[in-house]
């Protein structure tokens, strides 16, 4: 058999050339062809106007660019690879490997099809510091509480930034790029920056202006100083090792909450490759007993951002404006919904998923389980979000709420918090749908009937 010097680089959420491990390999492997090939598969791709397939289809003609045209296919993975592989001769295909629940069984589909024509799946890193799977405890169980997880974690520790991929032999199988379908932005929704140089261009303006204070900044979402990077991670361009290495040196409690952060990150993919029942079951099943209301008009409610309790319908219409929201109010509107409206979390977890442009399944789901007190290292049950003295708490001058909601922005801290104390509700906006102290109790008892 001659030798072959054609690959495939399969890209999926890693549309980067640097920091990427299995780039390099492909190159390795194909000196004279490397194929950059995606495939939009009906799970990942949509025609409907959401902001996830909106942005992909962006940062899609961003990374066609770089690489002198992507080849795209259309369809199931199995069959696409497979055709692109066989077609320029290639005995390897190149992916970091995938740990998600969908992610995973895809893989092995390829991989098995691919096999059956002595092509090699190979994988090379994935798109975390550490491999969900590595960080055990000593009878080789995984970890259910960060705190333990987050030390082993970094006692594991993880390898250096891989080098940037230069002069690859891109090749087209049939000589041309493919055309990246467009994808209509929905109405009144604002895209984040897209691709590799806006990815590291945000971070080093991060690093330079904000990471210092980020642990006393990032819980303020009028002050919008959060480093906006979950979205470049959610779809890889740039890698978490890359930022890892470059808050080392720093020595700020501020470098050291961020590095939690991605802490946590590594830690709700761990125990989704653990569990991945868990992506849209309770992790305590426990809960699974409990009392609930229908989804109906409160959900709806909620959805539009008009509940009349201010921070929470400032943060669903930022979801809804920039496909993005901060993550304390992510936490103030979960907890509503659960607590205060009595609604499972999968309904509001399934809202997120479909209007973020950052959705990572891991990430959404066990932050999800966390407030609703079903999840790992859960929120006790009975920590229940009052919305107005958090608002007042974490938008004390009401900056957020009025950025939002413009039907507050004439109306001053305190009451912006609580308009419902004026004399009369400022035009178009709502009463608040429900009683939050007589909502919390209920809660509370629900609770305690399944404890």
């Amino acid at each position: 058999m001659g030798h072959v010097t054609t690959s495939v680089m399969w890209f999926r959420r890693d549309l980067r050339l640097g920091d990427n491990p299995a780039v390099l390999d492909a190159q390795a492997a194909g000196p004279d062809g490397v194929v950059p090939l995606f495939v939009l598969d009906a799970r990942l791709w949509t025609p409907a106007a959401t902001a996830r397939t909106a942005y992909l289809s962006r940062l899609l003609t961003d990374f066609s660019d770089r690489v002198g045209g992507l080849h795209v296919g259309h369809g199931d993975p199995a069959v696409e690879v497979l055709n692109v592989a066989r077609s320029v001769g290639a005995d390897t295909v190149h992916v970091a490997a995938d740990h998600g629940p969908y992610g995973s069984r895809r893989d092995r589909r390829v991989e098995a099809a691919l096999a059956e024509h002595d092509i090699a799946l190979v994988r090379t890193g994935s798109p975390h510091a550490v491999a969900p799977g590595r960080v055990t405890k000593s009878d080789g169980s995984g970890y259910r509480v960060f705190t333990p997880f987050f030390r082993a974690w970094q006692e594991h520790g993880w390898r250096g930034p891989a080098p940037v991929a230069t002069d690859v032999p891109w090749t087209r199988p049939d000589g041309r790029a493919h055309d990246i379908p467009d994808a209509a932005v929905p109405d009144g929704l604002t895209l984040p920056p897209v691709g590799e140089a806006a990815a590291l261009d945000r971070w080093r303006t991060f690093l330079d202006e904000d990471v210092a204070d980020y642990d006393d900044i990032r819980n303020l979402p009028g002050v919008d100083r959060t480093s906006r990077m979950s979205v470049h991670l959610k779809w890889g361009t740039i890698h978490p090792r890359t930022m890892l290495a470059d808050l080392a040196p720093l020595r700020s409690g501020g470098a050291a909450a961020y590095a939690r952060e991605l802490g946590f990150r590594e830690f709700y993919a761990d125990v989704l490759a653990q569990r991945p029942d868990s992506a849209f079951d309770y992790y305590n099943r426990a809960f699974a007993r409990m009392e609930y209301d229908e989804p109906g008009e409160a959900l709806e409610a909620w959805k539009a951002g008009r509940t009349g309790f201010p921070i929470v319908d400032a943060g669903m219409r930022q979801l809804r404006g920039e496909g993005w929201m901060h993550n304390r109010v992510r936490m103030i509107v979960a907890s509503f919904l659960v607590k205060d409206l009595h609604i499972e979390w999968q309904h509001g977890a399934r809202h997120f998923l479909s209007l973020l442009v950052d959705a990572d399944l891991a990430s959404n789901q066990h932050g999800w389980q966390w407030v609703a007190g079903c999840g790992t290292d859960a929120a006790p049950y009975f920590r229940v979000f009052n919305p107005v003295s958090q608002g007042r708490k974490f938008d004390p001058d009401g900056t957020y709420i009025r950025r939002w909601v413009p039907e507050l922005a004439d109306v001053e801290a305190p009451h912006v918090h609580e308009p419902w104390q004026l004399d009369e509700l400022p035009a178009g906006y709502v009463a608040p749908i429900v009683d939050h102290a007589e909502e919390r109790r209920e809660a509370l008892r629900r609770y305690e009937a399944i404890r």
